[in-house]
């Protein structure tokens, strides 16, 4: 019988119990950013030396949330295949996960740390091949994920009613913001809206 057992048991539990508190963290600290880890302990069901022994201060917590993120973020370009699907397809399906990621992580999604440069560099190609796919005429990508990441950022704060949502008459509140960020980056950058209002779903099998 392998010694390894109950160690292997202890590493799982200790996975557990910090994921649980990354995740009571993620939903405390959306409320309130300057809660104590005291109350995100108790959120997360555990003891509050738990939190001090997984997470040595404030700030090893808030790099653990980054890192997770960046995570999903890497996670989530390998899987719109930025690299190799169609330009436009690609920037769509990044878009929807990206919003997705802003529903889960409300907080970590403010930390600059959660962007790093292996993840602009992934943006940065897909805008590459955008301008190479005539899909827009901007030649800067560095310029073209800017605009991007910053009228996404408006795009998700706009209310569910808003007119310029409800205008699009998309199938849902997502697919508007889609394709309100997708149509107005691709004017923005030198292009031409090829969503027509209707957001591609095109199969994966037909990349």
């Amino acid at each position: 019988m392998s010694s390894g057992g109950p160690s292997r048991r202890v590493r799982a539990d200790a996975e557990r119990s910090t994921a649980r508190i990354l995740e009571a963290a993620e939903d405390v600290l959306a409320e309130d950013p300057n809660a104590p880890l005291e109350r995100i302990a108790d959120a997360a069901g555990v003891a509050r030396a738990t939190v001090h022994r997984r997470f040595s201060s404030r700030t090893a917590l808030l790099d653990a949330l980054a890192a997770h993120l960046n995570e999903r973020y890497l996670r989530a370009l390998a899987e719109t295949r930025v690299a190799t699907a169609p330009p436009l397809v690609a920037l769509q399906r990044l878009t929807e996960t990206i919003f997705d990621l802003k529903l889960c992580h409300r907080f970590a999604i403010q930390l600059d740390a959660a962007i790093t440069p292996e993840v602009l560099a992934g943006v940065d190609l897909l805008f590459e091949r955008l301008r190479d796919a005539g899909v827009i005429t901007s030649a800067d990508p560095v310029w073209c994920r800017r605009v991007y990441l910053a009228l996404l950022h408006e795009v998700n704060d706009l209310s569910a009613d808003s007119p310029t949502l409800t205008a699009l008459h998309a199938g849902s509140e997502v697919e508007a913001r889609i394709n309100l960020l997708v149509g107005t980056v691709i004017g923005a950058l030198g292009g031409t809206d090829t969503t027509n209002g209707l957001l591609v779903r095109p199969s994966l099998a037909g990349d």
